[in-house]
């Protein structure tokens, strides 16, 4: 039996990058899935691609009407929801003097509000259900600090805390809540046009324990393992996917450390 058969799952961000390759390997692994995003081009395609498995809709995850329509067009389409995927996200590199408050608040609506109101929304039809699962995507810059990503740092640390709460008050009513810590994964939303950008982002990555960038399906089969039975004990946790990038800079002139060259 596959691991999602008769599961009916909401990614939100799902048009392209991580959101995307989990909307591919749920449908795979037999859920029927509701892709939600602002790219509409996109996420009409995917879902054209996926089949009767799946549905595109329009979807702006930092307001309460539009999730209120979502869940509406959710239940008309497949009757229910037992997953929810809070993968939307916006990232801003910018110094902490230099962002505004509209910056800020804008990467706060998204990542944070966003994933506050899906677990508001969709948490009471998952109890309805008899128990379900929310994947929150927060990231590794929410486990530690980094230059030039105040409004984004914030929000993912909040998504974390966020979680644990969500954990706390869902978990005893059969709704597990964890979060995944992607690091540096190739997709559209960190990926910088031209030849040098590319190279340097290669030099950096050879720094990494394993040595390359994450590709979106490896954090998708962390997000499939969580929404799914086999993490039937797993609640409130946090995983990070970022091949060993949190765990510690090098001491580059010391045995063990990788060639760079």
């Amino acid at each position: 039996m596959k691991r999602l058969e008769n599961k009916v799952a909401i990614i939100t961000g799902a048009a392209r990058g991580m959101g995307a390759a989990t909307a591919r390997l749920f449908v795979a692994e037999g859920a029927r899935v509701v892709l939600a995003d602002l790219l509409d081009a996109e996420g009409a395609a995917l879902a054209q691609q996926l089949g009767a498995s799946a549905r595109y809709r329009h979807h702006d995850v930092a307001h309460e009407d539009s999730w209120q329509q979502l869940l509406r067009d959710t239940l008309a389409d497949f009757g229910g929801v037992d997953i929810l995927v809070n993968n939307a996200g916006v990232l801003l590199m910018r110094g902490l003097l230099e962002t505004s408050c509209a910056d800020f608040e804008r990467v706060i609506g998204v990542n944070l509000l966003g994933t506050f109101l899906g677990i508001r929304t969709a948490a009471p039809h998952l109890i309805e259900r008899g128990g379900g699962a929310i994947v929150n995507i927060s990231s590794i810059d929410g486990m530690k600090g980094s230059n030039a990503t105040s409004a984004y740092s914030a929000s993912k640390w909040g998504v974390r805390g966020l979680t644990k709460v969500a954990a706390m008050e869902l978990g005893h009513r059969g709704v597990r809540v964890n979060s995944v810590h992607p690091g540096g994964i190739l997709t559209p939303m960190i990926a910088r046009p031209g030849s040098a950008a590319q190279a340097a982002t290669e030099k950096f990555f050879k720094s990494v324990p394993l040595g390359r960038i994450g590709q979106p399906e490896e954090v998708a089969r962390v997000t499939l393992f969580l929404a799914s039975a086999e993490a039937s004990y797993v609640c409130g946790a946090e995983i990070v996917v970022d091949g060993g990038m949190t765990i510690g800079p090098y001491y580059m002139s010391q045995p063990g450390a990788p060639a760079l060259d």
